[in-house]
């Protein structure tokens, strides 16, 4: 994109002289009477804030966003003044990325805090204001880890009421100190306008701050652009992710409710690899503005292993992107939600991955009923249940244990512990899943459960029938989790909290040891 630049007028005789001398005398005073350099608007500032992202053992994504065309600099050290700087990059913040940049810090320390800062510098050399931020690196021993996850951010109209304490869970999960943090998808509501005021049961009003291109159904690639701009705008929001690391999914509003790759097209038609492009459009905001590692070989892949040390593998699956259409047909057992390439990845994965617990971070449940989701109704497995059943079954042959699945999108918190005892298909170990959200969004009363895998819910909460859904996010049943790996037992708890911090239910998992069989499992992928 060209930048805009004022033509300039030939200088008279008489203003050549007088600059002339003009310059010859600021000269002579040094930098410090260049006030024109010094002026704050020559200077590029900081917009949004910062964040750090896909942290492993010796590295991490840093991203910020700028007010104009500018080099991000960035330097890290492992103490708060900075005294001794460990790694100083920079790359470029640029009109075709809507000034975001991001870049790979590397060559870090393992298991220790690590404090960043960033600022922007103008092309001839202006440096604007820092801001500093700090995330811990996955440690290469035993040690214990704690994480939070959650989803849902900004939905059913719900925006920021700054009067009601903002994006309150993240000041919340940021209490809890962990060392990183799954957004299990749904990080804006592209398809939900924010307006100016909703009016709450009681009568009084809920005032969103309100911007041009959160007021309306994303279409461009600026409106999307502005979503994610939108949550910006909230303080708790800022703060948590300058302090946090964030490994990010995402799911269905990220362009619009219950997408799919087949079915997505908007008015404009479908771009040359078939996907709408309106698709096209939501995932270039999304990467823009996500802390992911780029890796060109995977450009736009959204799944992905991050290794956090030998207690945990992380597991990000990608239930929207390679899905069939096929939910409301006929039974098909070529169904998938994952799809064939995305499947080999997580079988190979999972039987090379020599961690204690590999949490497998789904952006949908599997046993709650919804048409855009896996579980159809009781029964044996159909359509999409087929591949999820597959997977089960493989991981039970290939002696995988100490899975936990993790998710959100469903906007209530719950515990569901599957057993092959209660299930029609019986071919897989018991384990676990739960569900937590929303971070800020209408909150939906608890759903049915499927029993094709056998889950009981040994815990939920969500909005009552009387209260109705779409619940405002000041009624408090706003969600998350957080999970607690012990260095030495190696024991995992799984707490479910709300907004207020309060601890609603926990778990302790025991881990069990491996049955694999070596590479003989490996071959049959």
């Amino acid at each position: 994109m060209a930048i805009a630049t004022r033509a300039r007028r030939g200088l008279t005789r008489r203003q050549l002289l007088i600059r002339s001398g003009s310059t010859a005398a600021l000269a002579s005073l040094g930098t410090l009477a260049r006030p024109y350099l010094s002026r704050a608007a020559d200077r590029p500032e900081l917009r949004c804030g910062i964040q750090s992202g896909d942290v492993s053992s010796d590295a991490a994504v840093i991203w910020s966003r700028a007010d104009r065309a500018a080099r991000m600099q960035v330097e890290c050290a492992a103490d708060e003044n900075f005294e001794t700087i460990l790694r100083a990059v920079a790359t470029d913040a640029l009109p075709s990325t809507d000034f975001t940049a991001k870049l790979l810090l590397d060559g870090l320390p393992p298991g220790q805090d690590i404090f960043y800062r960033v600022r922007f510098e103008s092309f001839d050399g202006l440096a604007g204001e820092a801001r500093i931020g700090r995330f811990r690196t996955a440690p290469v021993a035993r040690r214990s880890i704690s994480f939070v996850w959650s989803g849902d951010t900004v939905g059913q109209g719900w925006g920021i009421d700054p009067s009601r304490g903002g994006l309150r869970s993240y000041r919340t999960m940021l209490e809890n100190r962990p060392d990183f943090f799954i957004h299990s998808g749904d990080h804006i509501y592209a398809d939900c306008p924010v307006p100016s005021e909703l009016r709450l049961p009681d009568g009084t009003l809920w005032r969103n701050i309100v911007t041009e291109e959160k007021s309306a159904v994303a279409r461009s690639l600026e409106q999307f652009r502005g979503n994610y701009k939108y949550n910006w705008c909230d303080a708790n929001f800022r703060a948590f992710h300058a302090e946090v690391p964030m490994f990010a999914q995402w799911d269905d509003h990220e362009v619009c409710d219950d997408w799919s790759p087949i079915g997505s097209a908007d008015e404009t038609g479908y771009a040359e690899n078939g996907s709408s492009r309106l698709v096209v459009r939501a995932q270039r905001a999304f990467h823009e503005f996500m802390p992911m590692r780029a890796i060109p070989a995977r450009d736009g892949r959204v799944y992905r292993k991050i290794a956090y040390g030998p207690l945990l593998d992380v597991f990000l699956i990608d239930m929207r992107s390679y899905r069939d259409s096929t939910w409301n047909k006929g039974d098909s057992r070529n169904s998938f939600i994952l799809g064939k390439a995305q499947m080999a990845w997580l079988k190979r994965e999972l039987v090379a991955s020599n961690a204690t617990w590999k949490v497998i971070a789904a952006d949908l449940p599997i046993g709650l009923i919804s048409l855009d989701a896996v579980a159809l109704g009781d029964g044996p497995p159909e359509r999409r249940e087929h591949e999820i059943a597959d997977l089960l079954c493989f991981m039970k042959r290939a002696g995988i244990r100490n899975t936990v699945w993790l998710t959100a999108d469903m906007h209530y918190t719950a515990a569901h512990h599957y057993d092959p005892n209660r299930a029609v298909f019986q071919d897989f170990e018991p384990f676990w899943e739960f569900v937590s959200g929303p971070l800020h969004a209408g909150t939906w009363s608890p759903g049915v459960l499927d029993n094709t895998f056998g889950p009981k819910a040994m815990y939920q909460e969500g909005c009552s029938a009387e209260q109705g859904d779409n619940l405002a996010p000041c009624f408090g049943l706003q969600f998350f989790g957080r999970v607690d790996i012990d260095g030495k037992t190696e024991v995992m708890t799984v707490t479910l909290k709300d907004v207020d911090n309060r601890d609603l239910w926990s778990v302790h998992i025991e881990p069990r040891l491996d049955a694999r069989p070596g590479e003989i499992m490996a071959q049959h992928i």
